[in-house]
């Protein structure tokens, strides 16, 4: 299994929120199609045809639990998660 699958199976199965990789987090959203705009410490992802603007701060080297809960939140119910990771 690819680092990127390994890293979405992660996100999606939530239970690991605490101790998901800042950096898994925005490989898989950009491995998804969104863009990134830096600026300061906010990592802010948009995609055409999304509306929600996802917005991530790092907390050291893991991301914030709530906001990883956001961005499972927006990939499933805008149906990004590709068939063979459901």
């Amino acid at each position: 299994m690819s680092a990127f699958g390994k890293a979405l199976r992660r996100l999606l199965s939530g239970s690991a929120d605490a101790n998901i990789d800042f950096q898994d987090l925005c490989r898989v959203l950009t491995h998804l199609g969104f863009e990134l705009r830096i600026k300061g410490s906010h990592h802010i992802f948009h995609r055409e045809g999304i509306p929600e603007i996802i917005n991530l701060q790092p907390r050291g080297s893991l991301a914030k639990p709530y906001q990883v809960k956001q961005v499972r939140d927006v990939l499933t119910r805008h149906h990004l998660v590709p068939k063979d990771d459901e």
